[in-house]
């Protein structure tokens, strides 16, 4: 029996353990585009929250998912899970619906027939964003525009030099402007997503470039870099964490070796001035503007 999970639902739901992972936010798992249709028996999915991302999820787990195989998705209520049913009665199903610890649970049994498939992941499909003139895809951290902090950070880059890294590096955006610098001599874009790497790869075709699919904050960090720029996530599952931003000043310590420079944008209302202080020799704050500032802070 082939089951698959997508994502971590919580501990409530009794997510299989022994189940393929597929959720492109968890590096080393298995892709639910690259499976066969109707090559799957059992499917727990833990929906994302944006519309256009869930719909293509939903209809690449009934693609993949055998006629009369089950498939149990859940998502909290105010991200997306008061439309599941709406959204699979869309795909012409029948389910059982019921709320349990503030999310929206639909259990159904796939049926012969599904409408609307190929639309839906057509929809959440990768491709050139018009007017990005850039590859990315829905569900990707600001997928169709470049994000301000990200923006303003690239206005004041100066031209840097060495190797150096791209922490959390999206679809590539900052990375095409750090590489516009010859004495770059490497640049490693590292993020979380799958879906942004693979745009990046797209994107960003320099052969100084190298992409890792990994988590910022379980990175080994010899402290032989020098530079690095970053502009940190401070969501975790939609919800608000200064952590994670706290955690990526750190590594970025880490990874720099005495003298080396990180460059890292955050919005305004973050208090990293603080960590930036304890782990930098110099912290520079360069602009603040457009609710975002930009630090210099070297090791």
């Amino acid at each position: 029996m082939t089951s698959l999970i997508y994502g971590r639902p919580p501990a409530v739901f009794d997510p299989p353990m022994s189940a393929t992972q597929t959720s492109p936010l968890i590096p080393g798992s298995s892709a639910l585009e690259d499976m066969a249709d109707g090559s799957v028996d059992d499917i727990t999915l833990y929906a994302p929250p944006g519309a256009v991302e869930r719909r293509y999820v939903l209809a690449q787990a009934l693609r993949v998912l055998k006629a009369g195989g089950r498939l149990d998705v859940m998502a909290p209520k105010d991200k997306g899970g008061s439309r599941l049913a709406k959204e699979l009665k869309g795909f012409g199903l029948e389910f059982a619906e019921n709320a349990k610890a503030h999310h929206r649970r639909v259990q159904l049994t796939r049926p012969e027939a599904v409408e609307g498939l190929d639309g839906a992941i057509r929809d959440g499909a990768p491709r050139i964003v018009p007017g990005l003139e850039a590859w990315s895809q829905p569900g990707v951290f600001a997928w169709d525009r470049i994000d301000t902090g990200t923006a303003l950070l690239a206005q004041v880059l100066p031209p840097l030099k060495g190797h150096g890294i791209d922490l959390g590096c999206g679809y590539g955006a900052l990375a095409t402007v750090v590489l516009r610098a010859p004495a770059v001599a490497s640049l490693r874009m590292i993020d979380l997503d799958r879906r942004a790497l693979s745009a990046a790869k797209k994107n960003v075709e320099d052969v100084r470039a190298r992409f890792e699919w990994d988590d910022v904050r379980t990175l080994d960090a010899a402290g032989t870099l020098d530079f690095v720029v970053s502009n940190p996530p401070f969501h975790d599952g939609g919800i608000e964490d200064k952590r994670l931003g706290q955690k990526f000043i750190r590594k970025s310590a880490e990874l720099l070796k005495k003298g080396g420079v990180a460059w890292i944008v955050a919005n305004r209302h973050l208090p990293y001035e603080q960590d930036l202080n304890e782990v930098f020799k110099r912290v520079n704050m360069v602009v603040d503007q457009q609710g975002f500032k930009v630090f210099e802070a070297v090791k």
